[in-house]
């Protein structure tokens, strides 16, 4: 005769119980015991940030030291090695490295984003711009220089502050970071959500330009809606460019003609957007730098034509 089959929820419990024998066996041993097999890790270890969590001995063995990121050590251990019996970052799908950090760093208010973000959504782990054990930057445990591994991906970028005209990114005035959160962003605020992803707000709603370039912040009694609705990028370009102040154009007027033809029924008013007087020859070099006269074109306190 054929021996039935054990009921479902018999298989159920015996599952539950082997693991739960399993996990039972795997206790934590300590970053101590780590530290005999892999001297090479744990030589500048001091100097790294999540050594504080066993400095600081108030927190739980599943996330101190080792064991806080790798899990319990003690199958690795008696093994004597291998990466199928301790969590392996190299082994990990990106999904898993990420939940792995997001154990601890789910709190930080700069990641809030990270799980929609253009990095994750690509497939990018964390363990591909950063290096826990061996980063050779001060800050961030990055596993290059900053801007290195940003351009490891974004070599478009790389080309763009090549240019004459550039924000010091490679000169080291500034980094990526300054105007990009890498772990994401909150939705967009200018540009109708057009804007670049991962570009961090000023203030929380204002463009990073503002956060150093302070004077074109405003509020201004008569403000550019090129400025205060389609953003900086409407005339400027962020990186790099081969025309002077970053503009898109060559050419001043060439830009501004791009809004101001008197066509349409669109800007702030519905009305379209004013076209140049008749006096105006834009055939005259005289005339062909709009700012020598519109001077306060970000905005004016004082004149609606930004004369002042």
């Amino acid at each position: 005769m054929l021996r039935r089959a054990a009921p479902l929820f018999l298989l159920i419990a015996w599952a539950a119980a082997k693991s739960a024998h399993a996990a039972a066996a795997n206790q934590y041993v300590g970053s101590e015991v780590c530290r005999k097999c892999h001297p090479d890790v744990w030589l500048n270890f001091y100097k790294n940030p999540h050594y504080k969590t066993i400095a600081s001995g108030k927190e739980p063995p599943e996330r101190t030291g080792c064991e806080g990121c790798h899990g319990p050590g003690q199958a690795h251990v008696e093994a004597l090695g291998g990466k199928h019996n301790i969590g392996a970052f190299s082994e990990m799908t990106p999904q898993q490295a990420l939940e792995a950090c997001l154990a601890c760093h789910r709190a930080d208010l700069g990641k809030v984003h990270i799980e929609r973000s253009a990095h994750t959504l690509a497939g990018i782990a964390c363990s591909d711009c950063h290096s826990i054990h061996r980063s050779p930057t001060p800050k961030f445990l990055l596993a290059k220089v900053q801007r290195e591994v940003c351009y490891g991906c974004h070599g478009n970028v790389r080309a763009q502050f090549a240019m004459p005209f550039k924000h010091r990114v490679n000169e080291g005035f500034m980094e990526c970071s300054d105007c990009h959160n890498p772990h994401g962003a909150p939705a967009p605020l200018w540009r109708m959500g057009l804007r670049p992803r991962l570009v961090e707000a000023a203030l929380t709603t204002e463009q990073p330009c503002l956060k150093c370039h302070s004077d074109k912040r405003g509020p201004f009694a008569f403000e550019h809606p090129a400025v205060r609705v389609d953003g900086c990028e409407a005339c400027h370009q962020p990186h790099g460019s081969m025309n002077a102040r970053l503009l898109r154009r060559p050419a001043v007027f060439t830009l501004c003609l791009e809004c101001h033809t008197g066509l349409g029924a669109f800007g702030r008013q519905g009305d379209g957007i004013a076209v140049q007087s008749a006096t105006h020859d834009m055939t005259n070099p005289r005339y062909q730098n709009c700012t020598t006269c519109h001077v306060r074109i970000h905005g004016s306190n004082a004149d609606p034509r930004f004369l002042r």
